[in-house]
């Protein structure tokens, strides 16, 4: 039988009720969106044009920024536009696709971090093998297949999402779709879906998060016979990377590795991870990293020069 919809579009109650907050809400996300689009869009700049960030890394580094500027995207601007409006509504259709969009380019960030695991792995206990393994076609292959199993999550729970029958309830306590809000308002018993959907997310997060924890360790072990100039160069590579691991898995796991339950700090726990996130991730990376500082520097200076040689041009 084909799935009873009766509901056209669905009613986001949003992040604040407090329609006195809402001009500052406003500008405080619009500000949190626009440094991130901006502070991503600067890294994959740098990566691109830098000579001296060729490395794997930093490849890899330039796709996590344009996956984090996506996810942003995602439900940022919908959260930005709906503080101007008292009644926010989504169609259906559209609530499907915000949701196959975020869950795609949240789990392509999750393999991206795996496979940035296993660069620094190689990179750190296999270093004279380092050049021979992660070739340019590895890395693309790696790159790729995140790409490849975000699309193949996404597509399982958004199937499994659009075929619950939905005839009744349209209020959606979030301020954008997702698959635990809307279990809670399909006409029917949604305990085999939940638990299909925990098997896929959750499973996923945690997977991806102890594999991650695992490949930390046996480098950390295999640290021990470094020098102490090797092994403090080593964690301070690593380090940027295992903070961008903790503060993105924890909120992934703690949402979808549980039932299908509401706590009063579910809202602050999305805004954390579609949207903070994105925007700690560049901060981080360019913070803890010389290279990258140095290379934006360069840019920066490069650009001031052309200016000055274009005005100089100008004025003969």
């Amino acid at each position: 039988m084909e799935p009873t919809q009766n509901v056209t579009e669905f009613i986001l109650l949003g992040l604040c009720h407090n329609e006195k907050l809402w001009p500052v809400c406003f500008v405080l996300f619009l500000l949190l969106y626009i440094t991130t689009v901006l502070g991503n869009l600067l890294i994959i700049v740098t990566v691109k044009s830098s000579q001296y960030l060729k490395s794997p890394m930093y490849f890899f580094l330039s796709y996590l920024s344009f996956v984090d500027m996506c996810l942003s995207s995602v439900t940022a601007p919908k959260l930005i536009a709906d503080f101007f409006v008292e009644r926010k509504t989504i169609s259906f259709d559209g609530c499907i696709a915000q949701l196959f969009v975020a869950h795609f380019f949240g789990c392509t960030e999750i393999f991206l971090l795996t496979v940035m695991a296993y660069d620094r792995y190689i990179a750190i206990c296999k270093p004279l093998h380092y050049t021979t393994i992660m070739t340019g076609c590895v890395c693309g292959s790696l790159v790729m297949t995140s790409w490849v199993g975000g699309f193949v999550h996404s597509m399982v729970q958004t199937v499994l999402t659009i075929q619950l029958p939905f005839c009744g309830p349209n209020k959606i306590d979030n301020y954008f779709c997702d698959v635990v809000p809307l279990l809670k308002l399909a006409c029917t018993d949604t305990y085999l879906v939940g638990i299909m959907i925990l098997a896929n997310t959750g499973l996923i997060s945690l997977t991806s998060f102890l594999v991650l924890v695992v490949s930390y360790v046996i480098i950390l072990v295999s640290l021990r016979t470094r020098s102490s100039e090797g092994h403090r160069k080593a964690i301070s590579t690593c380090a940027s990377h295992i903070a961008v691991v903790i503060i993105f898995f924890g909120p992934c796991i703690f949402m979808y590795l549980r039932p299908s339950t509401t706590f009063s700090v579910d809202k602050m726990v999305t805004v954390f991870y579609t949207i903070v996130i994105p925007l700690l991730n560049p901060l981080i990376y360019t913070l803890r990293n010389k290279e990258v500082k140095n290379s934006m520097r360069k840019l920066g200076s490069r650009k001031v020069t052309l200016g000055v040689k274009g005005k100089m041009r100008c004025l003969e």
